[in-house]
């Protein structure tokens, strides 16, 4: 069966649901996440009047971020809805977005970016208490439901461990393709986006960067040690990993501690938004039997997959690592419902796993779930 990228149904459908009068529905994502067709999907059939319009366009980018009344009013009147994708290329946007609102009862609006460090900036104070936030990331398990059934998931995971779940990369019909395809989306859009954000003038060194990440994927990260890797200082690396994550190629995780001393809590996680990602950085695609990392890309698979399912239900929950100095340890923690909840995410099933005892008599009204490819998908399906 051939797939097509309207076949999939993404959580955020029907958009409208979403969208209210005098208020600017805002839409963040990574690059090739599927941003454009989500919206596009919506204009198709919706019965509003609509103007579609880009933030690359130039003369955009003059009128709404001029904070001219005329203009501004001008450019969308007669419209019951305006949409403008790639909206973190338009200075000021959210001073000229706050025009609109004021001046035009009823009117709504949708805006998408790539880059959350522009776009959040932007928008932020302008338009407190009028805008609403949804984050769009790679395909989920429950989104490739619509055309999968739970099977056909577990058969295909050993494929979305190393290719990852971007829309182009599961439509694509050879293992050469889906190589092309991850690794173009990973150097020339993801990369291209950090390196245009702050100044980055040497690539190298973010790549660098990157791969170290890569190779440390489920373990702690120690910034100094990452700066005299990299030859560098260590606010550098603080500034480029801040980037990173603003421009949703990594996702941070803290240490969590409540009541011991032996807890670590001064140094973080960093997973990749998408396993092909990770993959596309190190150029490692070789299948599951041949590989040494199979911990590292179930951990990452897991932490991304549960990330979607928390914002897609959605679950609010604080969330954490667990570490002690006598190494002692769980990969997830989550704390809602005013409990708190371990996963342990181990590829292989075969051996038991047992709750770690300081976890157990320090926080004894918390639970403890290992997640393995038997069980996962009641892990991160609703």
């Amino acid at each position: 069966m051939l797939y097509t990228q309207t076949m999939y149904k993404r959580c955020y459908e029907p958009l409208d649901q979403h969208l209210h009068p005098n208020k600017v529905m805002v839409i963040y994502g990574p690059r090739r996440v599927g941003k454009t067709t989500l919206l596009q999907n919506f204009l198709n059939q919706t019965s509003l009047k609509y103007k579609l319009d880009s933030g690359d366009n130039i003369r955009t980018q003059q009128i709404l971020s001029s904070q001219d009344f005329n203009q501004i009013l001008a450019y969308a009147e007669g419209y019951e809805l305006l949409a403008i994708d790639e909206a973190q290329n338009i200075p000021n946007i959210g001073m000229g977005l706050k025009i609109l609102l004021d001046q035009i009862p009823g009117i709504q609006i949708i805006v998408t970016g790539s880059s959350s460090f522009e776009l959040a900036g932007q928008v932020g104070e302008p338009l407190t208490g009028r805008k609403t936030t949804l984050n769009l990331y790679p395909m989920a398990q429950s989104e490739l439901l619509s055309v999968l059934n739970r099977w056909e998931l577990k058969e295909k995971l050993a494929e979305l461990l190393v290719f990852g779940m971007y829309p182009e990369v599961l439509l694509a019909k050879t293992r050469n393709q889906r190589i092309e395809v991850v690794s173009e989306i990973a150097n020339s859009y993801l990369l291209k986006d950090v390196l245009a954000l702050d100044r980055i003038r040497n690539s190298r060194t973010l790549l660098d960067l990157l791969k170290l990440l890569a190779f440390q994927v489920g373990s702690e990260v120690a910034i100094p040690e990452l700066a005299t890797q990299l030859g560098i200082d260590a606010k550098t690396v603080k500034r480029y990993l801040d980037l990173l994550e603003k421009s949703f190629v990594v996702y941070r995780l803290n240490g969590f501690s409540r009541n011991l001393r032996q807890e670590v809590t001064n140094k973080s996680k960093y997973y990749f938004l998408d396993n092909g990602i990770r993959n596309a950085v190190i150029a490692q695609f070789n299948d599951l039997d041949h590989r040494n990392d199979l911990g590292a890309l179930w951990e990452n698979f897991m932490f991304i997959e549960r990330l979607k399912y928390r914002t897609y239900t959605p679950l609010y929950a604080n969330v954490y690592f667990w570490r002690t100095y006598q190494q002692q340890e769980i990969d997830l923690i989550e704390e809602h419902s005013g409990r708190l909840f371990g996963y342990e995410f181990k590829w292989s099933a075969s051996k038991p796993v047992r709750k770690p005892s300081l976890w157990g008599s320090t926080y004894a009204n918390s639970d403890f779930t290992v997640i393995h490819p038997e069980n996962y998908l009641e892990f991160v399906l609703p």
